[in-house]
Formats: structure tokens, C-alpha cells, sequence
């Protein structure tokens, strides 16, 4: 009986365990299908709109300056749709884990607009980065992007090639 037992006992953990990774993934997979549908509204269709449901009431941005709350989070992002025409933003590769993602990404436009200040130059500008984000309750509660911005500001026209 003991045995019994201890094996009953062993049986539960492991399948506790399983039930916890599995858990885990379904919310690693939702959150890709979740993610890559926002970024492709916001910045391919230009719906940035799409924030307002899709980030948690105090979601920070970790820029330079930090950005906190969904209002800012949707002025900063509001820069590369009215900034950009003919975006195109690419999702290459996603990978997650529970609560925690991260993107790698390609994006491309013609700096036609107002773009944080900086007045349209005509130049094309196409750049590669990565963003890790966390996704709790199916909100995004915090972003940090990478990406060259040295390169970025030459592609402008901004810095000496």
C-alpha cells in the first residue's frame, strides 16, 4: 500500500508538472497570434487605435524617456504611422514562454511625415531589431525595443553615412 502511495503520489506530481508546462505554452502560442496581429494593425494598417485595447492601463515602454500609460504609448507609436508611408513591418521570427516574448523584426517606409519632430525628408529607411515584451491577462504590460538607431538616423539622412 505504501508503494501504492508513492507512486500515486509521484503520478500526480509529474502530471501537475505537465499540465503546467502545457498551461504555459497555450499562453506562449495565444500571445504570438496576439502580438503579431497587434503590430501588424498598428503599423502595417495604421490602426493605432488597436493600443487602447491591447495595452494594460499602465503599460511602460522602456525608451529613452520611459513612456508609461496607454495615452503615451499610442503618441510614440502614433510617430512612425504619420512619420512613415509605405510601411511595411515584418514579423521574422517569435518566440515565447508563458508571459514573456520576444519578436524579431524588420521595417521598412519612406519618412514622408512628421516624425517626433524631425520633418519629412523622402529618404527609405529599412531596419532591423527585436522586442521583448510581457503579455499578462492577454494585455501588453511592457515593451523594450532594439534596433540600430545610429543606422537608422544615417538611413534618414540625419547623420553622415
Amino acid at each position: 500500500m505504501k508503494n501504492f502511495l508513492t507512486i500515486l503520489a509521484i503520478s500526480l506530481t509529474l502530471f501537475a508538472c505537465e499540465s503546467a508546462a502545457d498551461k504555459s505554452e497555450k499562453i506562449a502560442q495565444y500571445n504570438i497570434k496576439f502580438y503579431s496581429k497587434v503590430w501588424d494593425e498598428v503599423i502595417n494598417e495604421g490602426k493605432v487605435s488597436v493600443l487602447d485595447t491591447a495595452y494594460a492601463p499602465n503599460v511602460v515602454l522602456h525608451t529613452v524617456p520611459e513612456i508609461k500609460g496607454v495615452a503615451n504609448a499610442k503618441a510614440y507609436y502614433a510617430n512612425y504611422v504619420t512619420g512613415f508611408s509605405n510601411r511595411e513591418f515584418t514579423v521574422k521570427e517569435t518566440f515565447a514562454q508563458g508571459n514573456k516574448l520576444t519578436k524579431y523584426w524588420k521595417f521598412k517606409g519612406t519618412h514622408t511625415g512628421d516624425f517626433f519632430g524631425i520633418p519629412a525628408t523622402g529618404k527609405k529607411i529599412d531596419v532591423e531589431g527585436c522586442t521583448i515584451a510581457t503579455i499578462v491577462n492577454g494585455k501588453i504590460t511592457e515593451e523594450r525595443d532594439f534596433f540600430d538607431n545610429y543606422e537608422f538616423l544615417k538611413q534618414l539622412g540625419l547623420l553622415p553615412k
